[in-house]
């Protein structure tokens, strides 16, 4: 019987023959669709070993089709936020405004004044537009722009004390040595900067008078260190960053300031707790402050520099910075972006201000129509997270609509709502599907309807 399934499957040249895969071949090259084939050949051969059986050619030709799309289609592909999460890292985070996403899509596509000054005709620097709109958007007096903050913060520690080759210390609270997303450390990144750690205080309590006791000839900067999703609650002390600053400034050394997620608006407006503002911090005294493009920014994946002239001059001149360089397609993001601040639009033009400003009532009135127009599920209150290590705890009143998942169970309903033909990402709770429209971008409602419903067609077989 088993050799009788061997003898079943077809060639690779009866697979190239079929019209889906014919298609294929006109797209793409020959050679690279055929490797495909011979793949799902050989998967069908070890699916015989198994279990005897072979699947159909019906079945390879799908798979080979998938395969192709899922290698060589548009990637990353465009899914609907469902889960009420608004900065969620495995989606991508911020997604961009409009506006936002038309100006870097301009500067990919045309010749552009990037290092040219048109008025002199010269060559001209690609940090200084972005310098200038981080100088009006924080109040500081200069800034930059690199790829991401983790290289922001490796960078200028390599920049301000790098330069003895580790001889040069840096004082960091223990409580904020912390581990951020995908397992990156602090004290590492500190570590290949060439900077060497001096830890002070404790987990929970660590005093301006720690910073100060910690000072030897070799320091050459404090820093303090947002801790992300990392919250210490109970018998806890942090100094102030004006007190830390008073520290530095007594004995001549900067103090640096990572707010990893970074944010130019009050977030109390919102009901949230406070989340330090980069403005603030400037105005506090920090030597230079660092921040992300892609967390409460709402623009493209960046890490900002804020700070004063001289410290952000002796940055963008370290060798490093060349590394770490941002494109121009992200520069041209980052600029429309902090360009909505300076109109006061953020809440209309950048997606999560928008979502974050929405109204209770707003909310629930979407939800109440995707109930309506699907003809099944609940509308219940439920919470919205931020999310993206930015206001870690932090939620927002929302309302959900739930769909309960039948006897399949909520993760095979799930993944139908990922197969529908605008994959929808939802949350499961107690074996419930939540949907929720805080998170779900205008226009894209009509997609939830019809994933939801192509879900319950599915569940229903």
């Amino acid at each position: 019987m088993t050799e009788s399934a061997y003898r079943s499957l077809p060639s690779v040249d009866a697979l190239l023959q079929s019209d889906e895969v014919m298609t294929l071949v006109r797209d793409f090259s020959h050679d690279a669709v055929t490797t495909v084939a011979r793949e799902v050949l050989a998967r069908a051969r070890s699916a015989i070993k198994s279990n005897g059986k072979a699947p159909s050619t019906e079945m390879m030709i799908a798979e080979i089709v998938e395969r192709a799309d899922r290698a060589w289609g548009a990637w990353p592909k465009g899914v609907v936020n469902a889960t009420g999460v608004v900065l969620h890292t495995n989606l991508g985070r911020a997604p961009l405004s409009v506006g936002v996403a038309e100006a870097a899509a301009a500067s990919a596509s045309i010749y552009s004044d990037l290092e040219f000054y048109l008025n002199s005709g010269k060559r001209g620097s690609r940090n200084a537009h972005i310098s200038d709109l981080i100088s009006q958007t924080s109040g500081a007096e200069a800034g930059m722009a690199v790829n991401n903050n983790a290289s922001g913060v490796l960078l200028t520690l390599a920049a301000v004390v790098g330069a003895d080759h580790g001889k040069k210390e840096v004082i960091v609270s223990r409580g904020e040595a912390v581990e951020i997303g995908g397992g990156f450390r602090i004290p590492d990144v500190m570590l290949q900067s060439g900077a060497t750690l001096i830890e002070v205080g404790t987990t929970n309590r660590t005093y301006a008078a720690d910073y100060e006791a910690a000072i030897t000839p070799n320091t050459g900067a404090i820093l303090k260190v947002h801790p992300s999703n990392f919250v210490v609650e109970g018998f806890t002390h942090v100094p102030s960053l004006a007190d830390m600053v008073a520290v530095g400034n007594k004995h001549g050394i900067p103090v640096i300031n990572d707010l990893g997620s970074g944010c130019l608006v009050d977030t109390r407006k919102y009901g949230l707790a406070q989340e330090p503002q980069v403005q603030e911090s400037v105005s506090d005294g920090a030597a230079l402050t660092l921040f992300s493009g892609d967390k409460l920014l709402g623009g493209p994946q960046a890490g900002l520099i804020a700070g004063d002239q001289k410290w952000v001059d002796l940055v963008t001149k370290h060798p490093l910075a060349r590394a770490v360089r941002i494109d121009k397609m992200t520069l041209s993001a980052i600029a429309a972006t902090l360009v909505s601040y300076l109109k006061d639009a953020h809440e209309e033009e950048i997606p999560i201000w928008n979502m974050i400003s929405m109204s209770e009532s707003q909310v629930a009135t979407r939800a109440e129509k995707w109930r309506d127009a699907i003809g099944a599920g609940d509308v219940t209150p439920a919470r919205s997270a931020i999310g993206g290590g930015s206001l870690p705890g932090q939620t927002l009143p929302t309302t959900a609509l739930v769909i309960q998942a039948g006897s399949a169970g909520a993760d095979s309903f799930a993944a139908s709502l990922r197969k529908s033909p605008v994959a929808v990402i939802a949350r499961i709770e107690n074996n419930r599907i939540l949907l929720d429209p805080r998170t779900v971008l205008p226009g894209q409602d009509d997609a939830v309807v019809e994933a939801v419903k192509f879900a319950l067609e599915q569940s229903d077989q």
